[in-house]
């Protein structure tokens, strides 16, 4: 009999099967995404912010998501001011053993930069490299477990990284518009030529753009200066709806993209879906 409860306390406490999950704060879905696929069976996530109907830039935290923070034992967050709350409720919890995983920082993301670090494969695989190693830091018996689901991760990117390369070769220097530079780090590894930046900076940061820059956004789509507008699909902002009405009449092809993953879609998949939309959207004949 001892040895049968010695045998179960190990297995409790050691990693077996029926270890604890370890418990996982992402405070964005698409990296919950990266701890279910790189974690598997043997991490337990929450994702904060996860509905694709929720303008991110709205989000206020709410006791259930402090208590979730304050009892994680990893917590990712995007950083480079795109999630100032998660800051806020960490330091309302210290917890020395917690890994916490700024990706900006990680990057080098800097006060003023684009901080939609997600779009960007460079910056998704720092990420998925980074959660990896807090994985084994805190539960090193399954190591090997994480490493492989690390490797499976950074190896199913490669189909994403062939279609950034392919289209970069077809579509390098073509003119388009952007209501937000949430695209952004795709749109410049596609090597697109993306106008507006004044009006874009302006929406992203809740501020009324300015006359002469929605005159020039309206002179680019009415004139066919841009092939395709590219626009935040998830943000209800007035004057962003207004042209993309005005693209749709003008005969210029829309492409909406979202800050959040959509439901029961993987990381790779939403790229992908969003890639191929901006690709038939780039080919496609303005009228």
């Amino acid at each position: 009999m001892n040895f049968l409860v010695l045998s179960l306390a190990l297995v409790l406490t050691g990693g077996g099967a029926f270890a604890d999950p370890v418990r996982v704060v992402a405070a964005e879905n698409f990296y919950g995404d990266l701890a279910h696929q790189i974690g598997g069976e043997h991490v337990a996530v929450v994702s904060i912010l996860s509905n694709p109907d929720q303008d991110p830039h709205l989000f206020e935290a709410s006791p259930q998501t402090a208590r979730a923070v304050a009892s994680a034992q990893i917590v990712i967050a995007n950083g480079a001011d795109y999630d100032p709350w998660m800051a806020r409720l960490l330091a309302a919890s210290p917890a020395p053993a917690r890994r916490q995983i700024d990706v900006g920082a990680l990057v080098g993301a800097r006060p003023g930069d684009n901080p939609h670090l997600w779009y960007g494969l460079a910056n998704i695989k720092v990420a998925a490299r980074s959660l990896a190693d807090a994985l084994v830091a805190v539960d090193s018996s399954h190591a090997e477990d994480y490493r492989a689901g690390e490797a499976k991760f950074l190896s199913s990117l490669k189909p994403i990284d062939d279609k950034l390369g392919d289209m970069h070769k077809r579509h390098q220097g073509v003119a388009v518009a952007a209501s937000e530079p949430v695209f952004g780090y795709a749109a410049e590894a596609v090597g697109l030529d993306v106008r507006e930046q004044k009006f874009a900076l302006a929406v992203m940061n809740d501020s009324e753009p300015a006359p002469s820059d929605v005159a020039l956004f309206e002179s680019d789509l009415r004139g066919h200066k841009v092939r395709t507008m590219i626009y935040n699909s998830q943000a209800r902002e007035p004057s962003v709806e207004k042209l993309v009405a005005l693209a749709k009449a003008s005969g210029v092809p829309v492409v909406g993209v979202t800050e959040t993953e959509p439901p029961n879609v993987r990381y790779q998949d939403w790229m992908a879906r969003e890639l191929d939309a901006l690709d038939e959207a780039l080919g496609a004949p303005v009228n």
